[in-house]
């Protein structure tokens, strides 16, 4: 349904984000429709909060990189991702550090904004680009990522960290969710 840039669709992954997302859709000529993902599940997650400053200075960033301060040259795996699963990836690097992954977010997906992931992943040089997603290979981004942005890359390919291809989003069993979140977290945190 997206094409043209006759709409807007964004996953932030902090209140700020959201916030800022929502304020430049209330000051945008001509305004499209903006669809907003959000999971009910990031309304308790604790790291999911944003300091005053955030909201009173900057604006909407479609990408986030890293900020946790790793050396950058020194980056093996960068791990491109969308939404809660940040918290989850950020939450398993703070106790397990890893100086040779970097976290970094695609906050906005449609239009793609290929210009500003350039920028970050250029920073990485001699990093393996990984998309990381909690949906199956055939919901969730990675469609789009695969079809719409890879070929924007200057010919850096990405290869995807996800549950495997499925009928429906969730498997209905907590146990099996929490054995495939593991193997997620597992595949896209070991080099």
């Amino acid at each position: 349904m997206c094409a043209q840039d006759n709409m807007i669709v964004a996953r932030p992954s902090t209140p700020a984000s959201y916030f800022h997302l929502l304020r430049r859709q209330a000051y945008a000529r001509p305004r499209r429709p903006l669809v907003v993902f959000t999971p009910k599940a990031m309304l308790r997650l604790r790291g999911a909060t944003s300091p005053v400053e955030d909201f009173v200075g900057g604006r909407f960033q479609p990408v986030l990189d890293d900020d946790r301060g790793i050396d950058k040259s020194a980056v093996k795996r960068v791990l491109l991702h969308a939404g809660k699963i940040h918290w989850d990836l950020r939450s398993e690097l703070e106790k397990n550090p890893n100086p040779e992954i970097a976290l970094v977010r695609l906050e906005q997906f449609y239009p793609a904004p290929v210009e500003h992931l350039n920028r970050v992943i250029d920073e990485y040089p001699n990093a393996e680009l990984v998309w990381v997603q909690d949906e199956p290979e055939n919901q969730g981004a990675w469609p789009f990522i695969a079809l719409e942005v890879v070929k924007h890359l200057h010919g850096r390919t990405i290869r995807r960290v996800s549950r495997a291809a499925a009928a429906s989003t969730a498997t209905g069993s907590p146990k099996v969710h929490a054995a495939e979140q593991a193997e997620i977290m597992q595949k896209a945190l070991t080099l």
